[in-house]
């Protein structure tokens, strides 16, 4: 690739039978109006057609790359490896049902370069069950890791971080929020990270996924509390707390979403 003076933003995607949404996911990536990003798609050992539909689209824009795994590891060890062949200063993760506005890598480096930010993240807008909601979640300017330990407000597809830093804090594996674990890490570190409180993020939710039931989401936060070192206890009541948090956002998106 040409030198350029801007910096590059590696984009990591993990990909799991996604062939229902992943071409729209990535047409949000090339739609982006900052033209220094690297797009790296991981397929998790899919057997639907994500493959095929990745092939595709590598012939129209170069910064694609393609990795495929032998067998089927999950979205952490997929994401690391991600991050392992990223060329760019910024790492930032787009799921494969998720999307972008087009403006949304643009205006995150200009706020992180402007506020000297290493780990930056957006609000988040929502489709619930294949319709627009009205809900938004919003970011704080300053999140700090206390607030954060009370709920996740970073989500993963908003965030874009330094790769320096996300390279020392990899993706924990196991029924855990992988992600959530990863930002308390770095937020202990770090003290904060920067908000833009600009819907940047489409979030794709539904009843069906894996965190959409509570049962099992509040499991993997357990998990993720006891990653970061919070004792069983100590962790069973942040879950609590968290879970509480949870059922209200989920119905505040159900509420303001006409299906």
């Amino acid at each position: 690739m040409k030198y350029q003076k801007e910096p590059m933003i590696s984009v990591i995607m993990a990909a799991f039978n996604a062939e229902e949404t992943i071409k729209a996911s990535i047409d949000s990536v090339l739609s982006q109006t900052y033209p220094y990003w690297e797009l790296i798609v991981i397929d998790d050992h899919s057997s639907d057609g994500t493959s095929g539909i990745i092939e595709s689209l590598i012939t129209i824009d170069t910064r694609i790359r393609r990795y495929t795994n032998e067998k089927n590891v999950g979205v952490a060890s997929t994401r690391n490896y991600g991050i392992s062949q990223a060329q760019g200063q910024y790492i930032a993760f787009l799921d494969s049902d998720d999307l972008w506005h087009r403006e949304k890598l643009k205006i995150q480096l200009d706020f992180m370069q402007a506020n000297d930010a290493s780990i930056s993240y957006t609000a988040t807008a929502y489709i619930y069950e294949g319709s627009h909601s009205n809900y938004i979640l919003h970011a704080k300017q300053g999140l700090t890791y206390k607030e954060l330990l009370k709920r996740n407000l970073m989500s993963c597809s908003s965030v874009i971080v330094r790769k320096e830093i996300i390279e020392r804090f990899p993706f924990p594996q196991g029924n855990i929020h992988e992600d959530y674990a990863v930002w308390l890490k770095i937020l202990r570190e770090k003290g904060l990270s920067h908000g833009i409180n600009e819907p940047l993020l489409i979030y794709r939710a539904s009843r069906s996924s894996k965190s959409g039931k509570l049962y099992v989401s509040g499991i993997m936060t357990y998990y993720a509390y006891r990653n970061v070192g919070f004792s069983p206890c100590k962790s069973l009541l942040l879950a609590i707390r968290y879970s509480l948090h949870s059922i209200v956002k989920r119905a505040s998106i159900r509420i303001r979403t006409k299906l």
